[in-house]
């Protein structure tokens, strides 16, 4: 059997990680900056991190949701206090489109209605209802065009006003800061007047924090520059360093229903021991002021770069947008100077390395850049 061909590959076998950097199977070492697609957040193979897994994998690794486990309680009472929403109630699965997908159902079965919102150039995820919230025609299956999700202008109130003012929606998903669409950063009034708009027509606000979120923008969420708080939180990507989890942070004014939602495997033992492990050490290292500081040195330098057109950002979530297609100088960057970097569209250079990136390392990255411009 061969594996199912669905994405392009780096002839690069990554075999080994500690840290900010990576290593293949000849022996090279990479700076990473992309932290693999922003989930690496608390740095590769962290002494701690695997500490805590290796022991928590030798007792258990994995018993079903149908009893009580006391780690998924730890994980919900400290990220509670970290994250600035200690009254919302926590729900664990797999995935960020596991996430979402559960966000929208939860919110349609509280308020009764049909039709989602989302914006120009989303992306949400390849699920069922995530996908079809996602604005990327390429990624719709005939099956997943769904009548009742709306794409709006990105920043534009007064069409989320007008819609919205039908209370026909039963939810807005919005992405902190929208990162396939190129680090676009949702102006902080809007954001305000988003939240206003919903509480007034009862339509449900949901948050995805899944790459923005986490400490990752210089606050745990990205939203929290506007000074708002979301109905409906959605979580994933850095939340557990590598290993598969999601989570969704719930209003209390959402009342449980016994199978409305449920899941295998998610809040596993041995995740739990994954997500406790990374929420230690983002606090004991301090890593949501080191990812802001260290981000806003980065893009201070970036911008004296004459051939970048604009550099946009949050903490250690920047997006780097030049005159012409990127994908030769991305190419040049990870074999010639060896730095992962990811990109978005064809002309946007995209960074989101560990939060634990220091300035030292960023001036490596300033360096080798300058090199392939």
């Amino acid at each position: 059997m061969k594996l199912f061909d669905v994405f392009p590959l780096f002839d690069i076998n990554i075999v080994e990680g500690k840290g900010c950097y990576v290593y293949d199977d000849k022996g090279n070492e990479y700076l990473d900056l992309y932290g693999g697609h922003a989930v690496i957040s608390v740095g590769h193979t962290h002494p701690y991190y695997v500490e805590k897994l290796t022991g928590q994998l030798n007792k258990l690794g994995f018993y079903s949701n149908s009893v009580i486990n006391k780690l998924q309680q730890e994980v919900a009472q400290k990220l509670g206090e970290q994250c600035g929403y200690p009254d919302y109630f926590l729900f664990l699965i797999n995935s960020g489109a596991e996430a979402n997908e559960n966000a929208i159902k939860l919110a349609s079965f509280h308020n009764g209605r049909k039709k989602v919102m989302a914006f120009r150039k989303a992306f949400h995820g390849r699920t069922s209802a995530t996908v079809a919230a996602t604005d990327t025609p390429a990624y719709l299956a005939p099956v997943n065009i769904n009548p009742n999700y709306v794409f709006a202008p990105f920043n534009d109130i007064e069409f989320v006003k007008k819609e919205l003012a039908t209370k026909e929606y039963s939810s807005v998903l919005i992405e902190g800061i929208q990162g396939v669409a190129g680090i676009q950063i949702p102006d902080d009034s809007f954001m305000k007047q988003l939240r206003e708009v919903c509480t007034q027509t009862g339509t449900i606000l949901i948050l995805d924090e899944i790459q923005s979120g986490y400490g990752r923008s210089g606050k745990f969420f990205a939203h929290q520059y506007a000074g708002i708080e979301a109905d409906i939180i959605t979580v994933a990507k850095g939340i557990g360093n590598g290993f598969p989890m999601a989570g969704v942070l719930i209003n209390p004014m959402f009342k449980a229903v016994y199978g409305q939602l449920g899941t295998t495997f998610g809040g596993n033992h041995l995740a739990c021991a994954a997500a406790i492990a990374v929420l230690d050490i983002m606090k004991d290292e301090k890593l949501i002021d080191n990812a802001y500081n260290v981000g806003e040195y980065l893009m201070q330098e970036l911008r004296k770069f004459p051939q970048i057109k604009d550099v946009r950002g949050r903490g250690l979530m920047i997006g780097m947008e030049f005159d012409e297609p990127v994908k030769e100088k991305r190419s040049r960057l990870l074999f010639e100077e060896k730095v992962f970097t990811g990109a978005t569209g064809t002309h946007v250079f995209r960074l989101l390395p560990p939060l634990c990136l220091t300035i030292a390392q960023a001036d490596v990255f300033l360096e080798r850049f300058k090199k392939i411009l």
